[in-house]
């Protein structure tokens, strides 16, 4: 009898312990297929290819220099099932460090004589809002002041770009400007023998989404 007992014991024991691999195994497995079903937004702006170009102006004849930062990273939102919707109250950062203008020597000097005067600006940031089908602002952090700036938009299909002109000083930037005239004045010498660094910067932005 004790043996027929025991044979029990050891059989139901085995059984739960079968029973707990099988219910382990198909928790398992629907995790892993919850996983692959999550959906992803349509539009990511993070993975759109998106460039950030400007042009400054030197001289009084006002000669455009042109550059653009090369990276810029989405903080937060940018993820929509409407590239209008990744687009409105996207927020990102911008690394200055990232400043190209196929001149070794002029990326140096606005890194060091322009940004590195300002006030914790190793990063520009700012978030963009879209108010209609052609109008928004950017709030653009920078020199540790935050400022609302105006844009004009187009949005045909999957590209998205905006164009405005920001005004140096209203970000109370005139130290850095001056700072950056200094460092570049004889090269911002125009026929009159002034030397110029212009207060504004003409901005486009684009983003075309995959």
């Amino acid at each position: 009898m004790k043996k027929i007992v025991y044979s029990l014991v050891i059989c139901f024991t085995a059984f739960q312990m079968i029973s707990c691999k099988s219910e382990a195994k198909k928790e398992t497995k629907t995790t892993k297929e919850e996983v692959k079903t999550e959906k992803k937004a349509a539009f990511v702006l993070q993975d759109a290819n998106n460039s950030i170009n400007w042009v400054a102006y030197k001289t009084t004849e006002k000669i455009p220099v042109n550059g653009q930062f090369k990276k810029v990273n989405i903080t937060a939102g940018g993820e929509a099932d409407t590239a209008k919707d990744a687009i409105n109250n996207a927020e990102f950062s911008i690394p200055v460090s990232s400043i190209f203008t196929k001149d070794t020597s002029r990326d140096f000097k606005i890194k060091k004589f322009f940004f590195g005067v300002m006030d914790k600006t190793e990063l520009l940031s700012g978030k963009l809002v879209l108010e209609n089908d052609s109008i928004g602002y950017a709030n653009i952090t920078m020199n540790g002041v935050t400022k609302k700036l105006p844009f004009n938009y187009t949005l045909n299909g999957k590209e998205f770009s905006l164009n405005t002109t920001m005004k140096i000083t209203d970000w109370q930037a005139n130290k850095a400007l001056e700072s950056l005239n200094t460092a570049c004045k004889d090269l911002h010498k125009g026929a009159d023998g002034v030397s110029k660094t212009w207060d504004e910067v003409a901005l486009n932005i684009t983003s075309v989404f995959k």
